[in-house]
């Protein structure tokens, strides 16, 4: 079962450079998740002007939530998988990788479903500013479609985690950092659609 082979080995060895070689990629993947909002604000403002820029802003606490609770919640899958892997009972690996990715793309659709038809309602109760709650709610309503995308990320690098892998969902953020500023200042600047 070379798929199910650990990474990082915490068991041997010394547990300082382990840790590190672990924690480090983790760290910086959370870090980088959280910036994703940061680069629209800085794009947005930047390049469509103060409106624009209030609009997104007002929707970094609730964009932040949302990223860590998807971050949060797949940290059961993590805990489950690494378990049956530490069993070697890997019939039940697959199960759980199954599932999760099952819960992913489901819960990733049905958040964007029900982003895209509240995302206003959301900022009327956290009382965003009237004069761009239109853009907020636009800027909402993208980001909420792009759920079952993050769903998936979220599960399937917990999952990449429990077999000690926390590099590749970095360098996958990584691209997906780059992509996501490309596109911002592409439509943003180039074709002028604003938040």
């Amino acid at each position: 079962m070379n798929l199910f082979r650990k990474k990082v080995d915490m068991l041997s060895g010394k547990i300082l450079p382990n840790l590190l070689m672990f924690c480090l990629p983790l760290m910086l993947s959370s870090i980088l998740q959280l910036l994703f909002n940061a680069a629209d604000i800085v794009v947005v403002g930047r390049f469509a002007g103060s409106d624009s820029l209030a609009a997104v802003s007002s929707c970094g606490s609730l964009v932040n939530l949302i990223t860590n609770l998807f971050v949060g919640l797949s940290v059961g899958a993590n805990v489950v998988c690494a378990r049956d892997l530490g069993s070697e009972d890997y019939e039940e690996v697959q199960k759980a990788v199954h599932t999760s990715i099952v819960i992913a793309i489901v819960g990733g659709l049905s958040l964007a479903v029900v982003g895209f038809c509240f995302s206003r309602y959301f900022l009327e109760l956290m009382q965003s500013p009237a004069d761009v709650i239109d853009k907020s709610s636009l800027y909402l309503k993208i980001y909420f479609l792009g759920m079952p995308a993050m769903m998936i990320y979220n599960y399937g690098s917990a999952i990449l985690r429990s077999i000690g892998d926390t590099k590749r969902p970095l360098y996958y953020l990584s691209l997906a950092g780059v992509i996501n500023v490309v596109l911002n200042l592409i439509l943003v600047i180039v074709f002028k659609l604003d938040v």
